[in-house]
């Protein structure tokens, strides 16, 4: 026979639910996620790692101490959500057994971050691509829109590094190109954390913003457009494309961008062409040209790699997306700012009227809401 809730306690909530709930939600992490076979797999990789000789091939040492720390981070994770339910309903218990309603904010408390970390960990059921895992190359480009849709490039910018800083994870800001007046023509950053491509590839596609613009002298209202482009980046992407150095046409030139006090005194900064594509790369924010040149042949790498994937596949948007005109009927968002407050999302017609708030990073329910409508029915 099932107690009774002690007085006061959950009068709003039915708390046993909610825990029975995570408990579920919980079980069927551990089964998707493997717990099993992932206890099993350390203890293979724990014999891998303390062989001695195991960096005398340096390539296949990196790959193995990343996938343990990877597995790790896992099996972590989920025990320790494990630990944190099995107190939440020791508490709850008790809370029943000394019809202590005092207790109740607390318990409360716990069940709203266990489904907080509950949430963020059933992202991981999202992403099943072979590269979803791995950092991810974006770059922005302005569209239609002249200055403003310049500034609105840069404004993007901001976004993703502010949304990579809440994710705590690490990011290079490669190369950018400044507006005529203001704002930038382009920029290309890598973003460096466990899922970045299969969070960031969400965001590829036209965006569109809505404003009344700071440079008319009328103030009145203008459209622009920008695009963002994503592609995992691959630490060993020059293994899977061979390029030729007659294929490619090298320009040294000035930095303009931030990137300390040397950018401006040498032609440091590379840009890459590989004639037979007509990919262009570029980066300036490195320390020296030889620096500069490597990282952009990094980015030219993984380019060629996710394009030679895509044609062996005949889907050309299978990793680099689909290609469209950076300008009206496009967009995959707006972000209105005027005559009202909204951004939606064309494809999943999510949206917020807190605007200030998605500028400042916090896209991650945009993100999510896209990888749902991705995932094939049934799965």
């Amino acid at each position: 026979m099932a107690r009774p809730e002690a007085p006061g306690a959950g009068d709003q909530r039915d708390l046993r639910a909610e825990l029975a709930s995570l408990r579920k939600r919980l079980e069927e992490a551990e089964g998707y996620l493997g717990l099993e076979r992932l206890r099993e797999r350390r203890t293979e990789l724990e014999q891998e790692v303390s062989r001695p000789d195991l960096w005398d091939d340096p390539d296949h040492a990196r790959r193995i101490t990343s996938e343990f720390s990877s597995v790790n981070a896992d099996i972590d994770m989920l025990e320790d959500l494990d630990a944190k339910l099995s107190d939440t309903e020791v508490l709850h218990d008790l809370m029943l057994e000394e019809s202590d309603s005092s207790l109740t904010g607390e318990l409360t408390e716990a069940i709203d971050d266990l489904t907080r970390r509950l949430s963020d960990l059933e992202l991981r059921s999202l992403f099943a691509g072979e590269y979803d895992e791995r950092d991810a190359i974006a770059e922005v480009h302005a569209g239609t829109g002249g200055t403003d849709a310049q500034d609105w490039t840069e404004m993007l910018l901001r976004m993703y590094l502010r949304w990579a800083e809440r994710h705590g994870m690490a990011y290079e800001v490669d190369e950018t190109t400044e507006g005529q007046e203001a704002g930038l023509l382009s920029a290309t950053f890598i973003v460096k954390g466990r899922f970045a491509y299969g969070l960031l590839s969400a965001e590829r596609g036209v965006h569109r913003l809505v404003r009344m613009s700071p440079f008319d002298s009328q103030h009145r209202r203008q459209t622009s457009f920008a695009s963002v482009d994503v592609i995992p980046f691959l630490d060993d992407a020059a293994t899977e494309v061979a390029i030729d150095d007659k294929d490619l046409r090298i320009d040294t030139y000035r930095s303009s961008g931030a990137g300390g006090q040397h950018v401006n005194k040498t032609d440091s900064a590379v840009r890459i062409t590989h004639l037979p594509t007509g990919i262009v790369v570029s980066c300036q924010n490195e320390r020296s040209q030889h620096q500069n040149k490597a990282r952009a042949m990094q980015i030219l790498a993984a380019k060629l790699a996710d394009l030679q994937r895509a044609e062996r596949r005949s889907e050309l948007d299978s990793l680099s997306g689909p290609k469209a005109d950076v300008a009206w009927g496009s967009q995959i968002r707006s972000y209105v700012m005027a005559p009202y407050q909204m951004v939606k999302d064309h494809r999943t017609d999510y949206e917020t009227g807190n605007v200030e708030a998605v500028l400042d990073g916090d896209i991650d329910a945009f993100i999510e809401a896209e990888l749902r409508r991705r995932r094939p029915v049934g799965s």
